[in-house]
């Protein structure tokens, strides 16, 4: 499915240069690999991060489509972005893990939205596509509203990997993939599981990136 060219015109595409750490942009060039401020006070447990657009008033609906109304269509659409965006990270993973739902959430929304964006993607990108070794065992609350602190906390534990799915993370490379990267809480919980699981590495990429929500505090 693609956009109308005024609707993809509004889209603000995220292009070089972007810190490495949270893959939001900077307004000039960086050494490759640097870091800004905030990720490198507050590093992230995954290693590395990518988003495709900003998060705004013109990338919003499209993703709340995907998310709540049921426009599946739009995955096919957001695996290219993310592909032609998280093409770095890409080349450096060998599996694609989407952030999973709990189940009663996904009983209630029918399918999971990053699962539906890493089944074309890795297809695509040749990549294995790990939907099921990474569970969400608790029930979480909403993050929106809360400070980094409170959806830490939200998300402490919510997260953990199937003994099957530990003998295929081993050793592995991970992409792991997610919608919107706003303060990285859930990302870093969903990072420690893989890690502590056995995977080798677990680099980020999303769809849309909210800018100033993680910034430090003067």
């Amino acid at each position: 499915m693609g956009l109308s060219a005024r609707a993809f015109a509004r889209i603000t595409f995220l292009e070089d240069p972007v810190c490495d750490g949270c893959g939001l942009p900077f307004e000039y060039e960086l050494a490759p690999g640097q870091r800004c401020i905030v990720c490198t006070e507050r590093p992230h447990v995954f290693t590395r991060a990518r988003a495709a657009c900003l998060y705004d008033e013109h990338s919003r609906g499209l993703i709340l489509a995907l998310k709540h109304g049921d426009e599946q269509a739009h995955a096919a659409l957001f695996a290219r972005w993310i592909s032609r965006s998280a093409d770095p990270l890409i080349r450096d993973c060998d599996v694609i893990v989407p952030v999973p739902l709990h189940p009663l959430r996904l009983l209630r929304r029918r399918f999971n939205q990053c699962a539906e964006i890493a089944r074309p993607l890795a297809k695509t990108r040749g990549l294995v596509n790990l939907p099921d070794v990474l569970k969400r065992v608790r029930a979480t609350q909403s993050q929106g509203g809360r400070s980094l602190r409170g959806r830490k906390l939200n998300v402490k534990g919510a997260f953990k990997v199937t003994s099957r799915g530990a003998a295929k993370l081993s050793g592995r490379r991970v992409l792991l993939l997610d919608d919107v990267l706003t303060t990285g809480a859930t990302a870093d919980a969903c990072a420690r599981a893989l890690l502590d699981a056995g995977a080798a590495s677990v680099h980020l990429a999303v769809i849309a990136g909210v800018r100033g929500a993680r910034e430090i505090p003067k």
